[in-house]
């Protein structure tokens, strides 16, 4: 059946019931996991972008930071149930399309992923997101409620 499932996170409490299910699904079909998290790209609101660059900095660092906290706590989760894992981490303002390039690239053979996630400024994960996987994926699309 499957052999190597994606699974995206945003760090949302759906996204980590999302995570538990297809982590189950993983260990019951003795399937690997990529687990992947995208975060969005700083957009400087002013031309005067020297003004906004330490900014950027910041936003950078926590973004990354918060997105590899996700990773490392699906990875130790995926561990902790004897499921092979890999997490890849992308900046991104189409979330979608990092989720599909990274199971193309990868080879997975299913996306397993939440109904929506994060709304607001802090989006990584959106309906409309799971919504656009399910629309342009040719690889197979499992969605949690």
């Amino acid at each position: 059946m499957y052999k190597h499932i994606l699974i995206p996170i945003d760090g949302s409490s759906l996204a980590n019931t999302g995570l538990e299910q297809g982590l189950g699904l993983a260990r019951a079909l003795g399937a690997s996991v990529t687990v992947v998290t995208a975060y969005g790209s700083f957009h400087m609101p002013s031309m005067e972008t020297v003004q906004l660059e330490g900014v950027r900095k910041t936003y950078e660092h926590q973004a990354k930071e918060l997105a590899g906290s996700y990773l490392a706590e699906a990875a130790a989760r995926a561990q902790a149930l004897g499921v092979p894992c890999t997490t890849e981490m992308r900046e991104s303002d189409t979330p979608y399309q990092v989720i599909i390039d990274i199971a193309l690239t990868q080879g997975c053979d299913l996306i397993a992923m939440t109904s929506h996630g994060r709304s607001g400024m802090a989006a990584l994960l959106l309906g409309s997101q799971t919504q656009k996987v399910l629309a342009h994926s040719t690889v197979p699309v499992l969605v949690y409620r």
